[in-house]
């Protein structure tokens, strides 16, 4: 079996701890790029995306603290449309500073509750 990347090593150790924890809850799924942030809710009993938002494309471009607001804010209002109100943060292998916690606290302030 091949050594894990400690980024991977966190990303696995991340989703375990939160599987434990989710109930039945879907999840607010983070991933950023040097040029991009993501940002997915999924349900995981059913295998699919119920909102999904991003950098591509949108009001903003870029991969800063600015875009980050944005696309958590973005996030939220499709979730709102979607019917969902709770979720569980998945912040993936990253850590939860700088863009990734601008994008958890604008999701909070959209009206996302975790």
């Amino acid at each position: 079996m091949a050594k894990l990347s400690l980024f991977e090593r966190r990303r696995r150790r991340v989703r375990t701890a939160l599987r434990n924890r989710a109930g039945d809850r879907p999840r607010l799924s983070v991933h950023r790029t040097g040029r991009h942030l993501y940002a997915q809710i999924i349900d995981d009993k059913e295998g699919r995306t119920l909102a999904a938002a991003s950098t591509l494309g949108g009001k903003k471009s870029g991969a800063n603290v600015d875009a980050a607001q944005a696309v958590g804010k973005d996030i939220a209002a499709a979730a709102k449309k979607a019917g969902v109100t709770t979720v569980v943060f998945d912040r993936g292998g990253f850590l939860f500073h700088g863009r990734v916690k601008a994008l958890a606290d604008a999701a909070r302030e959209g009206g996302l509750e975790f």
